[in-house]
């Protein structure tokens, strides 16, 4: 199948729209996307499978399906079945286009009596990992995803060609949009709240009396590891590379994992603390004191290496994935491969030739004024962005952003 070319200029949406999103969680990089669409569209109803976040959307109608209502929504991989159907012939209620943020299936969605010239756009932060990239993702390797996923890759690909335009959130995700779907993508990365970070030059003066003790505890150099505590986010990896550089090793978050990675902290050769859940300030305070903050895991984009710079820190990342798409080689940070020892140390010892100012510069290419203005000219409603948003836009790989 030829690979489709959206990189064209398209007309104004005119009419009602609405903005579609697979479920709406109290934290997630998906969310913070959507957040930023409801902004650019003020007014545009919301429709989810379901929401475990009330009144997030003030000024906007939030319509849930018949899923929400139903046990199925704490189990995704036990709803994951019903979701192609569940998308398709909603109720109409007058929608001329749509705009929607997609991770599974809600770019399925179609609506009862939808006009014959119906525009649906999909921004896309990757194609079903359960059905398309299980490795990516263990919740694909149980049995009933195993099952069904060669019928849904089938149907996936289908509804995948009805799309006006296709937007994916990295380089890395777009080519597997064009392997998945043979749809071309263009690429628009996700908000950072970057400007929010860089207002602040020293956020350990934000910090309660509790937290300033705990930053002042730490080692005076020390690798930085934070997000949740689950496997796929490589934590121990963090370890490794403090235990290849001689540097000690600081684990900010929490979740299911902690008890391995405490286990393998008592082993490790550096010392390794651990912080728990921590503030947004105390996070901030962690990106401005570490000798690096270390992110192993590929993912599809990387919102937390982005924040890092915002604050003004070097970043080790993986050389596969989106995160290798913000830092850059050298100026910004180093791109690993992270099954080398060596490769790790190879990585610390290329920081020192990093600056604050360049991290900091470079993170500004990501900010969520300039998604803002991107989204708003990639569905051709450029014209509506207030003239406050066009301001600062930077250069990402020779083009403006």
């Amino acid at each position: 199948m030829a690979l489709e070319d959206h990189h064209h200029p398209r007309p104004a949406l005119s009419g009602r729209g609405v903005l579609v999103h697979e479920w709406i969680s109290e934290n997630g990089g998906s969310e913070k996307v959507l957040d930023a669409m409801a902004e650019a569209l003020p007014g545009t109803d919301v429709l989810c499978l379901w929401s475990d976040v009330e009144h997030r959307f003030p000024g906007h109608r939030v319509e849930q399906t018949w899923l929400a209502a139903t046990p199925l929504r704490h189990s995704k991989a036990a709803a994951l079945a019903a979701m192609p159907a569940t998308w398709r012939r909603r109720q109409h209620d007058g929608y001329d286009w749509a705009v929607v943020s997609s991770h599974l299936f809600a770019h399925h969605v179609s609506f009862r009596r939808q006009p014959g010239d119906f525009q649906k756009y999909v921004y896309v932060h990757s194609p079903a990992r359960y059905i398309w990239n299980p490795e990516l993702d263990v919740r694909g390797s149980g049995l009933l995803p195993r099952l069904v996923s060669p019928m849904l890759r089938t149907l996936d690909r289908r509804r995948a060609q009805e799309p006006a335009s296709i937007a994916a959130n990295s380089r890395f995700v777009r080519a597997r949009v064009q392997q998945a779907w043979g749809r071309d993508a263009e690429v628009i990365y996700p908000p950072v709240d970057v400007r929010r970070i860089q207002l602040v030059s020293h956020w350990s003066n934000k910090l309660t009396g509790a937290e300033s003790d705990v930053l002042s505890a730490l080692p005076a150099e020390f690798l930085l590891g934070a997000s949740r505590l689950v496997p796929y986010k490589q934590l121990d990896t963090v370890i490794a590379v403090g235990e290849a550089a001689g540097l000690p090793v600081v684990i900010a978050g929490a979740g299911p994992d902690f008890e391995r990675l405490t286990a393998l902290a008592a082993t490790a050769s550096v010392p390794v603390t651990f912080l728990g859940r921590v503030s947004d300030e105390l996070l901030f305070s962690l990106y401005q004191r570490c000798h690096a903050y270390v992110f192993p895991p590929i993912e599809d984009f990387g919102i937390m290496p982005v924040e890092a710079m915002a604050a003004g820190a070097p970043i080790i990342a993986n050389e596969i994935g989106g995160a290798a798409e913000s830092v850059v080689d050298g100026l910004t940070g180093a791109l690993c491969d992270f099954s080398s020892a060596d490769a790790m140390r190879t990585a610390v010892d290329a920081l020192s030739s990093v600056t604050p100012a360049a991290s900091r510069a470079r993170a500004a290419a990501f900010d969520t004024s300039v998604f803002k203005h991107r989204f708003l000219r990639w569905i051709g409603q450029d014209s509506v962005l207030p003239s406050a948003g066009r301001h600062g836009l930077v250069a990402i790989d020779g083009g403006l952003a």
